[in-house]
């Protein structure tokens, strides 16, 4: 029996062309809207490189590098408490995540800015001397910018140490008994079997938390600290130009996450989190091989 082969059609993707047109013409409105608005625009670029705007970016990078950093470190270790085999170091760690979860940032450096109103010095006693290794004002050891840093760390660290204990929990326990039958001793297998797998698991959400710290240092202006919305409110005290600053500073945040966001992608291909395949393709590569079309083949060869 003769058989005629079917043509082929290629199928008609029309809600995809309805939701572009209705995306494009709302890109477009808000365009037209920002065009029209009462923004000096030329005068933004002049923002971005005023010395106060500088000094608020240098701010913004260090609390938030130096308590990311200082979160880690205190994030692994109240995850290894959390792990531990005893209870005390164990409910210690469970209670220091609930505490530091449960408060918001902000009320975090409030308290950590107002710590001189309970404890008017911070002393460390020499034993056995009657002086002291330190005794100085609370209100002198605790400026603005260290109870910012205190409180994004410790906030910080508390989710840190979740994620660094489901990390450590993806890791095969099998691994572990192999390292101790070798002779490893428990550091040693920490640091040379189960971190540098857990390490996959960990990153992603740390360089995560990393881009949500960038932006969480903008709290630190309510204490007086010159990040960057505290610089705009700055300049915009003088010139009132209050949208025009604050897109200055908005542009400096976009600098600042992009290339945090582009050090995260190479930190996870270090660690080869990603799939190498598809990172040796590229991002263009795999985004254009996504978004190619298929066509629908009908006929008896299709079957």
């Amino acid at each position: 029996m003769a058989t005629t082969e079917l043509p082929i059609v290629r199928l008609r993707h029309w809600g995809r062309w309805v939701s572009g047109a209705i995306i494009l013409a709302l890109l477009a409105a808000l365009g037209v809207a920002l065009a029209q608005a009462k923004i000096d625009y030329e005068s933004v670029p002049e923002f971005l490189w005023y010395r106060v705007m500088a000094v608020g970016l240098l701010n913004t990078v260090l609390l938030a590098v130096i308590s990311q950093g200082l979160a880690i470190v205190i994030g692994i270790v109240v995850a290894l408490m959390r792990r531990s085999a005893n209870p005390v170091a164990r409910w210690f760690a469970v209670v220091y995540i609930w505490l530091f979860r449960g408060l918001p940032v902000l009320l975090q450096i409030l308290i950590w800015y107002n710590l001189a109103l309970v404890f008017e010095f911070i002393s460390i006693p020499l034993p056995f001397t009657g002086g002291y290794l330190l005794h100085e004002p609370t209100n002198v050891l605790v400026s603005a910018f260290v109870a910012a840093l205190l409180g994004l760390t410790l906030n910080e660290s508390a989710y840190m140490a979740e994620i660094v204990r489901a990390g450590l929990n993806s890791v095969d326990g099998g691994q572990t008994e192999a390292a101790k039958a070798i002779g490893m001793t428990p550091a040693t297998t920490l640091r040379r079997v189960v971190l540098p797998q857990a390490m996959r698991v960990i990153i992603p959400p740390t360089g995560n938390d990393f881009i949500n710290m960038l932006k969480a240092t903008s709290m630190a202006s309510v204490i007086g600290v010159t990040e960057l919305i505290h610089a705009s409110n700055n300049i915009s005290s003088n010139n009132l130009l209050v949208m025009e600053t604050l897109l200055a500073a908005a542009i400096w945040y976009m600098v600042v996450v992009t290339v945090a966001g582009i050090g995260q992608h190479y930190l996870e291909r270090a660690f080869g989190a990603a799939d190498r395949a598809g990172v040796a393709a590229g991002p263009w590569s795999r985004a254009a091989r996504a978004l190619r079309a298929v066509p629908l083949r009908r006929g008896k060869d299709a079957i």
